[in-house]
């Protein structure tokens, strides 16, 4: 098990009002999962299949489905990324911008998911796509950050561009492992997480504030 728990983040940042409040969306749309069951998931869930046969009405899908998780663990990992790794980025891109980042990460992740699978009607849900363009956005500007990661042996400081390097080869080698199996494919949308990743790190290069110094390298 290796889990990213924090960072060395320095300096006088802004207080990260977008993550907070895309944390308690999430937090809050997950509560309505439960509260109303699988008509729900199904109604708001992104479906590639549903959604290539009707892209109009079925477009909405497309952003609540980034606010959706498929159980507590998926939430849970989610929201720790995004906490960890979300401040630095606002902080840098700026409020609004960041929220604009965030969503058009997310739209990116679930575009390239879909287009891999357009016949699939398995659910694809999770802000984990959204995520991933953070991360690579962090690991544009802050390389030398040092990550706080939990670990079987403890928790370890390392860079990030190790910490997220790990993390996006091991999406990169679990898609590669993916793409010999046949049928419908639940679980983890690794695709949405690589096109999620490498989407924000080109978007960083539009967004990013270059005036405001580097945190951690």
């Amino acid at each position: 098990m290796v889990f990213p728990i924090g960072d060395d983040e320095t300096g006088d940042a802004s207080t990260p009002f977008v993550t907070y409040a895309l944390i308690l969306i999430n937090i809050a749309v997950f509560g309505l999962e439960l509260s109303r069951g699988e008509p729900f998931i199904k109604q708001w869930a992104f479906i590639p299949k549903e959604f290539f046969a009707a892209p109009l009405s079925e477009g909405v899908t497309v952003l609540t489905s980034m606010f959706m998780h498929g159980g507590w663990m998926h939430l849970i990992g989610n929201m720790v990324y995004l906490w960890t790794f979300g401040d630095n980025v606002e902080d840098n891109f700026g409020h609004v911008p960041f929220l604009i980042f965030y969503l058009l990460s997310g739209v990116a992740a679930m575009a390239a998911q879909a287009f891999l699978i357009p016949g699939s009607s398995v659910p694809n849900l999770g802000a984990s796509g959204a995520i991933a363009g953070v991360l690579g956005a962090y690991v544009m500007m802050f390389p030398g950050g040092r990550v706080r990661l939990l670990t079987q042996a403890g928790v370890i400081l390392v860079p990030s561009i190790i910490a997220i390097g790990f993390w996006i080869g091991l999406q990169l080698l679990s898609f590669a492992g993916e793409l010999g199996k046949s049928g419908e494919q639940g679980g983890v949308a690794y695709m949405a997480h690589i096109g999620g990743f490498f989407v924000g790190m080109a978007l960083t290069i539009f967004f990013r504030n270059r005036s405001q110094p580097r945190i951690g390298g």
